[in-house]
């Protein structure tokens, strides 16, 4: 029996770590753009962000692979250009797991942006403050259960990708190679011992961070 790797734990949560930033970058903006604006395009981007949690992952993986990969425009100029390298790297898994995860963080920013009166954000800006101002000060604190829920399920999800991450970025030992890909290798392998410390693990990992989120959302509603 092969011993534990807390290698692929460490990449895990660097993975997951990226993600959660990409996601709440991209995915607050667009839930408070949902939650506020009434209109076509809202319904076309509220379907988009919501395809990663219908395609099979191995879809949205190849998808990026595509993007992100030297055969697209994009890719090239990003490695060209930028110097910049996302396929097998654990930034491209990041990646990745941020897409897989935004619809998450999406869905669950939106009801508790939804949930904030707008009366309130029309007061503050007859007062004088900026739109920004009034997110920042008004919405978001009063939205921040929500937001948090979102945050601490898209963590989660992103610790757990498999499909996406495998195909942008590959099962590269002390790389790219995370838990779930960890877990995978050791029952392809045959160690099914080693695969049970490693869902063990991964599963108390994910419990955790998500009590956590939970203990922050009660203790700010309270």
């Amino acid at each position: 029996m092969g011993g534990v790797d807390f290698t692929a734990l460490r990449l895990s949560l660097q993975v997951a770590a990226l993600a959660t930033g990409i996601c709440i970058a991209v995915g607050l903006p667009l839930a408070w753009f949902l939650a506020r604006r009434r209109f076509w395009v809202t319904e076309v981007l509220s379907a988009a962000s919501m395809l990663p949690l219908v395609l099979p992952p191995t879809v949205i993986g190849y998808y990026l692979l595509t993007a992100l990969g030297r055969n697209s425009v994009f890719g090239r100029f990003l490695e060209d250009r930028l110097g910049i390298h996302l396929v097998f790297t654990w930034q491209g898994a990041g990646i990745a797991a941020a897409v897989m995860a935004v619809p998450l963080l999406v869905m669950t920013a939106r009801a508790g942006f939804e949930s904030v009166d707008p009366e309130l954000e029309r007061v503050a800006l007859t007062l004088g403050r900026s739109r920004l101002a009034v997110f920042f000060t008004i919405t978001l604190p009063l939205a921040s259960p929500g937001v948090l829920a979102g945050v601490a399920l898209a963590f989660a999800r992103a610790m757990g990708e498999f499909g996406a991450t495998l195909m942008v970025a590959g099962s590269i030992p002390g790389r790219t190679r995370t838990m779930p890909l960890a877990v995978y290798d050791a029952v392809q392998s045959g160690d099914m011992a080693l695969a049970n410390t490693l869902a063990l693990i991964l599963t108390l990992t994910s419990m955790a961070m998500l009590a956590v989120f939970g203990w922050t959302t009660r203790s700010i509603r309270s």
